[in-house]
């Protein structure tokens, strides 16, 4: 599968935005799905992730209340809306695919996904 982030951009703190990472091929509905950030001079982090059907979600506390992960397996698509950002959420967004798809689990290791989307920068400004 291949994976291709976009939606990111220039906003300002307490603002929102929506990225969203469309997917080829005919079996992103098997997948569990997850996005990933990475900072300036920091590692890749866990953002959020979802099961295959969207039935589980998963979220790293920083971002819990304020961000949302969702999927459309009809349009082959996944989203991460993103809310009261804060300038400590700038970083380059990446999704990725679990070809080990489950509909209830969604993995917060970036060793256990398999595909990579080419990442989205994001930026919040003070």
């Amino acid at each position: 599968v291949q994976l291709q982030a976009s939606g990111g951009g220039l906003v300002q703190a307490g603002g929102s935005l929506r990225v969203s990472c469309a997917a080829s091929g005919r079996t992103f509905s098997s997948y569990s799905m997850g996005w990933f950030r990475q900072a300036p001079g920091n590692e890749r982090e866990f953002v959020a992730a979802i099961s295959r059907n969207g039935g589980s979600l998963y979220y790293v506390d920083s971002v819990k209340g304020r961000f949302t992960i969702s999927r459309d397996n009809a349009k082959n698509t996944m989203y991460l809306q993103m809310n009261s950002l804060k300038p400590e959420d700038t970083a380059v967004y990446y999704c990725a695919a679990d070809q080990v798809g489950r509909n209830y689990y969604a993995s917060k290791w970036s060793h256990e996904y398999d595909y990579w989307g080419q990442g989205t920068l994001v930026t919040v400004s003070s």
